[in-house]
């Protein structure tokens, strides 16, 4: 059985199917500030998704982390490091990458056990 969450026309943001979550690639609700902002809007998307589909960042297997500017990964980082559970960290890439619209700095896409 699959259950899908926030379906669009496009796309579905969160797939829950075989015991696990997977989320779409998210972008930031506000595009407006810097790489800290947007990344800190994510993780709480992220949060907020993962509760709904009966998850949590504890149990989150893949990260996949795309950054408009490879320079910016410190401050990636900074954020990251303050929200990831330190005891169960997932695996995870960062890849620099030109995204969808010139204001998006970040876009993360993560995988969890339901």
């Amino acid at each position: 059985m699959i259950r899908r969450l926030e379906i669009t026309g496009r796309l579905s943001k969160v797939l829950i199917a075989n015991g696990f979550v997977f989320l779409s690639g998210l972008t930031a609700r506000d595009t407006t500030g810097g790489v800290k902002e947007q990344v800190a809007d994510i993780l709480a998307q992220i949060d907020d998704f993962l509760l709904a589909a009966g998850s949590a960042k504890s149990r989150i297997a893949v990260a996949n982390i795309w950054l408009k500017d490879v320079n910016t990964f410190d401050e990636l980082n900074e954020v990251w490091e303050a929200w990831v559970d330190k005891e169960h960290p997932p695996t995870r890439a960062t890849v620099e990458s030109k995204l969808a619209g010139e204001d998006i700095l970040v876009e993360i896409q993560v995988q969890a056990v339901a």
